[in-house]
């Protein structure tokens, strides 16, 4: 059960419903946009709850995921690292099916849910994940990532990359502060955290 009081579209002021319709249009094909109590899942309920940062999170967000120099596969790769940090259980259920469907290996989702550095066999992917673990574990990137990811990225792709794992941070902080739940029969990947 989430700790965010579950908001219907008819709870909603004009920009709300804008927001929710926006929301829903969007990503109808991900996964079911509505739960049981009629409130949206995942992060976008926060998202109504205060539609104007609501708006330009579900803007930026939809820019970060399609809208970057970044292949899909490598964008994905950073998000489910972002998420198996955060132990964001939400997160990381929709994302790993992406990233899979994507490329990226189902031993490399595994190693990530279980906390262990993957062994990558594609480079690109390291280097990805190199950047963003690094970030978030050490708060710094070494001399030699960075001039691998420099290599692989550009400096405008690795602005973007920055940019994806610090939208995911924040999705993340707010889908555990929130507790949102998973969907009905969901395995979560951190049951002793739930």
């Amino acid at each position: 059960m989430t700790r965010l009081t579950p908001l219907t579209r008819d709870q909603l002021d004009e920009t709300g419903a804008a927001i929710w319709d926006s929301l829903v249009e969007s990503r109808s094909g991900a996964f079911g946009m509505t739960g049981p109590d009629g409130g949206l899942v995942g992060p976008f309920n926060a998202f109504v709850h205060a539609p104007e940062i609501g708006r330009r999170l579900s803007s930026l967000g939809a820019h970060l995921r399609f809208g970057t120099s970044i292949e899909r596969r490598l964008t994905e790769v950073a998000i489910c690292t972002v998420g198996a940090h955060w132990h964001s259980e939400f997160e990381f259920w929709a994302h790993a099916p992406m990233a899979t469907d994507h490329g990226v290996a189902a031993d490399v989702i595994d190693a990530l849910r279980a906390g262990s550095r993957p062994d990558f066999e594609r480079d690109d992917e390291r280097v990805v994940y190199e950047i963003v673990s690094q970030s978030l574990t050490n708060h710094r990137v070494d001399d030699a990532t960075y001039a691998a990811g420099r290599e692989l990225l550009g400096e405008a792709g690795l602005v973007e990359l920055v940019s994806i794992a610090g939208y995911y941070c924040l999705i993340s902080m707010l889908l555990n502060l929130f507790a949102v739940a998973l969907p009905e029969g969901a395995e979560p990947a951190w049951p002793d955290l739930t």
